[in-house]
């Protein structure tokens, strides 16, 4: 299946074979970090100094900074989903984050800094691109990856050869204060297996990377609960290559973006696509085992009518299934809660032999809930074997449309909702 898949596609890449180690989980607090801004200084947010008020915190901090100037990678959490980190400046660190995940070669990572000062050092000629300083400022730290001029300081593994590179500078006070501990900048993808749901918990890392990876720091559930939000300001007009937690609306309104343009659905790019300067844009993402089966949004029904529809197609998908010979003996459902309604996590019911579950993501109107369910569901449903999934999707305003990103790429076939 899809291990095969994804070994042909490294197939003109080898990574170093990963030891087999004891992998560490490490709790931390975030209660007990905050941030001192620095007076006269028109960034003094985006250079604040990290205190941490407790000494266990500040001993797991320091042991995953051991570990990565030793070269290792380490699960960490960030306030999208967690991260896998290794230095950005080392090509051989960089490495072992491809080698535990089994990522593709041609899959760039994300640059993660921890201040603007850390940014510079790494910027030709140390300068920003002035046409990002406000959106720095406004959305800095937080789910926003940025396209910026590389330098020779960054290895190709990283960019993928490319001549830029993509920068985040995450708000999650553990990330932000692990990278200003290291002194030096962390490439950070999902800690997951490749092409797998990506982690929310420190248990997802768990149970994707053990023995691969020497520690994980457990920081609590992620926030936001999808990956950040690409931006590309270095093109004419702007792009969000890959939306996320900062929405298409909110970046709508800041200076320079006011023709902003979102990929595959305002225009394509092949060539991009076939050398992207940043993750998500090329590979199949986010699938578990099962097979998902997408209903896409449709103006064509009804809030007030849209569950009983989606409830109705999805019954009669999997008697098309059944029809065909597909033996089903666990069906995952992941929908939403009704507006006005509880949500509640789980449902569990057997009918004729099959066992249903069914799995909120949180309540329509709210796509920032759904975000933060999606991963959270999709996992679940795979840890209990279920042999089919049937998604409800949502409208694609706000988080949901980093939300319907995801599940287009975690779908095995997609379904217009509104189709006869």
């Amino acid at each position: 299946m899809r291990p095969a898949l994804l070994s042909s596609r490294r197939s003109l890449h080898f990574w170093p074979r990963v030891s087999v180690m004891n992998t560490k989980v490490l709790p931390v607090d975030i209660t007990h970090f905050r941030f001192q801004a620095q007076p006269d200084d028109e960034f003094g947010v985006q250079n604040a100094k990290p205190v941490i008020t407790k000494e266990t915190d500040q001993t797991a901090i320091l042991e995953a900074v051991r570990e990565l100037k030793a070269g290792q990678a380490v699960g960490i959490p960030t306030e999208t989903v967690y991260g896998l980190a290794a230095n950005a400046l080392q090509e051989d660190a960089v490495a072992k984050i491809f080698a535990a995940k089994n990522r593709p070669a041609d899959n760039p990572l994300i640059v993660h800094v921890s201040s603007l000062d850390m940014l510079k050092t790494f910027m030709p000629d140390n300068t920003i691109p002035p046409v990002y300083l406000p959106i720095i400022k406004k959305l800095w730290p937080g789910p926003l990856t940025i396209i910026l001029p590389s330098s020779p300081m960054i290895p190709s593994t990283v960019t993928c050869s490319q001549p830029t590179v993509a920068v985040r500078f995450p708000s999650h006070p553990v990330a932000r204060a692990l990278i200003d501990a290291c002194g030096f900048p962390l490439a950070a993808p999902s800690a997951n297996s490749s092409g797998k749901p990506s982690p929310t918990l420190a248990s997802h890392v768990f149970h994707d990377l053990q023995g691969k990876i020497p520690l994980i720091l457990d920081g609590g559930p992620c926030d936001v609960g999808v990956e950040s939000t690409v931006l590309d300001a270095l093109r004419t007009p702007p792009a969000i290559l890959r939306p996320g937690g900062i929405t298409y609306e909110s970046l709508l309104s800041l200076p320079h973006m006011n023709k902003l343009q979102v990929y595959r659905k305002h225009f394509v790019d092949e060539a991009l696509e076939q050398a992207p300067t940043t993750p998500g844009m090329k590979y199949r993402h986010y699938s578990p085992d099962a097979k998902v089966v997408l209903f896409e949004h449709s103006d064509k029904v009804s809030e007030t009518t849209v569950h009983e529809v989606f409830e109705t197609k999805w019954k009669s998908e999997l008697a098309g299934f059944q029809k065909a010979g597909v033996t089903v003996r666990k069906v995952g459902v992941l929908q939403t809660t009704p507006e006005g309604e509880a949500c509640h996590w789980e449902q569990v019911q057997s009918k004729d032999g099959v066992e249903y579950i069914e799995i909120q993501m949180g309540r329509r109107g709210h796509p920032e809930e759904v975000a933060r369910g999606m991963f959270k569901g999709l996992r679940e449903l795979d840890s209990r074997g279920v042999d089919l999934i049937f998604v409800q999707g949502i409208p694609e305003l706000h988080e949901g449309m980093a939300v319907m990103n995801r599940l287009r790429k975690a779908a095995s076939k997609i379904i217009d909702l509104g189709e006869l």
